[in-house]
């Protein structure tokens, strides 16, 4: 009877380490897995440039960000409005634009008929090259020329952003002026006409020469901004085959919008690391089923935290001495876990 038993011990001992044993190698196996992932994803993040920072709405500057990409997104802060000084028209915007035309002579030619028409035209048109310029000549240089206001200071989330971003802004709404804001000397030559002024004494029959006058402006809205870090600026890296150096779109877009050509990030690693550990642990566990160290957590957790971070560190050891370092340390504690936890177990009396 007692051989019996013997051997129904004996086999459930066996058992216990093959399962022990198949665990340990699992979890050795799953953190070369993981391990081996997160390494070849920074190895295609690599070949892409430059690091790529995912800092979304709440990032913020910090030191060792100097030159790295980042995507950051939000809604633009304008700190510092652009104002149209001579027409005192301001606008809550990156960039406020004013446009303006003149009624002028137009040339046009259609099947070998040429014949000329008035029209509102943003640029000077020299009469001189006409077909026919008699009767058809054009006033010349504008009085008052277009122009582009820019905003002092706009930022989105926790960066500034350079002016050649600013300027990339997509998107145009116009701005009403407010005619009793004009100076005197302005609002005696202007009046307004739907959204625009104009030098027209009929505006339904403005006559050669008249101006128009009218401005447009950059909405507000929801944008992400892909660039490289100056400080606490947001600039373009070193341009190069046509690209600008960053990249601008409207909405919360993510990484992989912004660069699609980009390596999807390895998920869970975290977890998995936490997964090939408990694995490790409960494997060596097991394989002291026999010993004095039976059903001590602590010993099988210190075998853990060395085996699945020395696996890791090793891998680690050729491409990043940092990282290999950390890992490494965390399997000499785990080994002095392991040493204490048998040193106790020999120093108490047989179980």
């Amino acid at each position: 009877m007692k051989s019996k038993h013997k051997m129904k011990d004996t086999g459930m001992a066996w058992s216990a380490r093959v399962t022990g044993a198949v665990l340990l190698l699992a979890g050795l196996g799953l953190i070369a897995w993981n391990e081996h992932r997160v390494m070849d994803y920074g190895a295609a993040i690599a070949r892409h440039g430059s690091p790529v920072l995912d800092l979304g709405a709440e990032g913020r500057p910090s030191a060792g960000q100097y030159g790295s990409m980042t995507r950051v997104s939000g809604t633009p802060q304008i700190l510092d409005a652009p104002r149209d000084p001579e027409f005192n028209v301001r606008a809550d915007s990156p960039i406020l634009i004013r446009h303006v035309e003149m009624f002028q002579w137009r040339e046009i030619t259609v099947g070998g008929s040429t014949h000329y028409e008035l029209d509102w035209v943003d640029r000077p048109i020299d009469a001189t090259n006409f077909a026919k310029p008699a009767g058809h000549v054009n006033p010349g240089a504008f009085p008052i020329q277009g122009r582009q206001f820019e905003a002092g200071e706009v930022k989105l989330g926790n960066f500034k952003l350079s002016t050649p971003i600013i300027r990339a802004f997509p998107g145009r709404i116009d701005i009403a002026p407010d005619e009793h804001k004009l100076p005197a000397n302005l609002a005696a030559t202007f009046q307004r006409v739907d959204d625009k002024l104009v030098t027209s004494s009929k505006p339904s029959n403005p006559r050669l020469g008249d101006l128009r006058i009218s401005w447009e402006a950059v909405p507000v809205q929801s944008m992400t901004v892909l660039a490289r870090i100056d400080g606490d600026t947001l600039a373009a890296r070193e341009p190069k085959d046509g690209d600008p150096g960053f990249d601008v779109q409207v909405g919360d877009r993510s990484l992989l919008d912004v660069l699609p050509a980009l390596p999807e990030p390895p998920q869970a690693v975290l977890l998995v690391r936490l997964a090939a550990f408990v694995l490790a642990a409960l494997g060596a566990l097991l394989l002291a089923c026999t010993s004095r160290l039976r059903n001590d957590v602590l010993f099988a957790a210190g075998i853990g935290a060395v085996v699945v971070p020395a696996v890791a560190g090793v891998m680690w050891l050729a491409g990043d001495a940092m990282t290999a370092s950390v890992w490494l340390l965390v399997a000499v504690l785990g080994a002095g876990l392991a040493i204490w936890r048998v040193q106790q177990r020999s120093a108490s009396p047989s179980d």
